[in-house]
């Protein structure tokens, strides 16, 4: 399991997790996408805008391999904001490829766009 070196491992001053620190003994855990409801608790949004900001700062639109980011926390974007990078993809690998889809990203997320496009 590659080890992204220099990517916050949670939000600041919260126990929202952005990576893992070993792989699971028991096997990958799968990404599987998630729903979210326009009703989510602004705490969920601001960790999910958060790591994005990261994705985006760390890989930019490049692909890169799940390694030990989250599983839990990629399904929130999985599909939307972060897509595979390979066909076929595997959810329960974490040498799976995924990309940033910032089109997608700055719909969702303009927050983090604002002021980078003059």
């Amino acid at each position: 399991m590659l080890k992204h070196r220099g990517f916050p491992g949670r939000l600041p001053g919260t126990d929202f997790q952005f990576t893992i620190r070993r792989a699971n003994p028991r096997g990958v855990t799968p990404i599987v996408a998630r729903a979210r409801h326009a009703d989510r608790r602004p705490a969920d949004r601001r960790a999910d805008a958060a790591f994005l900001g990261a994705l985006i700062e760390h890989f930019g639109d490049a692909p890169f391999e799940r390694g030990n980011l989250d599983a839990g926390r990629l399904g929130w974007l999985l599909d939307r904001e972060v897509v595979a990078a390979e066909d076929p993809f595997d959810p329960a690998s974490y040498d799976a490829l995924l990309r940033v889809d910032l089109e997608a990203a700055a719909q969702s997320f303009p927050e983090l766009f604002d002021g980078d496009e003059a």
